[in-house]
């Protein structure tokens, strides 16, 4: 049975036609995956087919690293039902493939140790020392969404997260096996009907923890010197773009990308799958052919020029946060109006593109600063009136079909949690269109 399950593995890894290898052997970047053999689902609503927008928040890892005694998460029903309360109806989670599935060695390993190390706030994550058991949750966590009528975007950062586990970061396929696995063990217990959509890696190509693929983008950095390693490797001439990745990096990204998502969707047609991307990642640049959606996120921190936001990054406790906070709502009043101007043409851009590829699009994490916290010291007000205004905005779009009100929508951001009212209001707006 073990040398089965490898051969298996190793069969769905050389069917799917990896992206790196496509760009290290001549001929193989236009091969097409072959199908996989995979069981199907029962047709239900996915994020393509939304008629009207879902008010979706990010629970990221936060859902299952904080699910322990003294946790926000500790009593999952509650959170729920105050979410619902809230007025949200879809959440995007991180579904720990990386730790779903199985070792190289073909063992799964039920639990998982978080080592926290230091004493800085989390402001995602655990804030303590603690184990955790993904498969374990998922089974009792995604039949919870579907009671309260959350919908759910799966979706994985790929981290490490503390533990002592390396291989899959470094393993070639490691991310197509991971989320294969992950979807076999959903699947076999019936709990793909309630997902929206799959989101293969956060914020692609940059934020994330798959290190091979990082690896192999370093690789890239230097085209003469690959061409050198890599001699019989397809390598046009091309030109390194001066502030961006170069063009042979963007043809991997892109290859990989695309590869990955047409070997998961031979083998789980009913799924739609995407990458999230964020203001890294110029829309020219990433082939959005193979994308069921374009989830992207944007803030008024990507305009470039807000000061005080890097300060807040840090949580640094001797800075003086009164002084901190001034900066951001001193420069927010002065230009309010050209922020808002800049924001407006991001969106459109969004939604252009996403029409442009006939896909729907949204945003899981926005819109004012990407990093704040519960201080006595920091106003959370000009948090929520980015939100209302970024809201509106995408809102004039008909393909913005999922909208998040930022990116601190968790029980542990208490300052916006607790503004029940604020979030009903917000919510009702995202969900009323259609």
């Amino acid at each position: 049975m073990m040398t089965n399950l490898k051969n298996s593995r190793r069969d769905f890894i050389k069917n799917a036609s990896l992206a790196a290898g496509a760009l290290m052997i001549p001929g193989m970047a236009n091969a097409t995956p072959q199908p996989l053999i995979g069981g199907s689902e029962s047709k239900q609503l996915r994020v393509s087919g939304l008629k009207k927008p879902v008010a979706i928040a990010m629970w990221d890892y936060s859902w299952i690293l904080r699910h322990h005694r003294y946790g926000e998460f500790e009593n999952w029903d509650k959170v729920l039902s105050e979410l619902v309360e809230r007025g949200y109806d879809a959440i995007r989670i991180d579904v720990m493939p990386q730790f779903v599935a199985a070792n190289t060695d073909d063992k799964i390993e039920t639990q998982f140790r978080n080592v926290k190390e230091g004493w800085k706030p989390s402001l995602w994550g655990n804030d303590y020392t603690m184990n955790f058991r993904p498969r374990e949750a998922l089974l009792e966590f995604l039949p919870k969404c579907e009671k309260y009528g959350i919908k759910v975007g799966l979706a994985t950062w790929f981290m490490r997260h503390g533990t002592d586990r390396k291989d899959i970061f470094m393993e070639e396929g490691g991310l197509l096996r991971a989320w294969d696995e992950t979807l076999a063990f959903l699947r076999s217990h019936n709990l793909l009907d309630n997902v929206l959509y799959v989101d293969l890696l956060n914020e692609y190509p940059n934020w994330h923890g798959y290190d091979w693929f990082k690896n192999e983008m370093n690789k890239r950095s230097d085209v003469k010197q690959f061409k050198l390693d890599h001699p019989d490797a397809n390598v046009p001439d091309i030109d390194t773009v001066k502030g961006q990745v170069n063009t042979l990096q963007q043809r991997f990204y892109n290859e990989f990308i695309t590869v990955t998502i047409q070997a998961l969707k031979g083998k789980y047609p009913d799924l739609e799958f995407f990458a999230s991307l964020d203001s890294g990642m110029a829309l020219d640049r990433i082939d959005l052919s193979n994308f069921n959606a374009l989830d992207y996120h944007v803030w008024f921190a990507h305009s470039g020029r807000m000061p005080g936001l890097d300060d807040i990054r840090t949580r640094n406790q001797t800075l003086d946060y009164r002084q901190v906070n001034a900066k951001v709502i001193d420069y927010w009043k002065d230009n309010k109006e050209s922020l808002i101007k800049w924001m407006d043409k991001r969106i459109t851009t969004i939604a252009d593109a996403a029409s442009k590829n006939n896909i729907v699009c949204g945003n899981t994490e926005g819109w004012g600063p990407i990093w704040w916290f519960d201080h006595p010291e920091l106003d959370w007000r000009w948090v929520k009136e980015s939100a209302d205004i970024c809201v509106d905005l995408a809102l004039k779009h008909d393909n913005y079909k999922f909208i998040c009100t930022s990116n601190f929508t968790h029980p542990q951001f208490k300052g916006m949690w607790e503004d029940v009212r604020w979030h009903r209001q917000i919510t009702s707006r995202i969900k009323k269109r259609g």
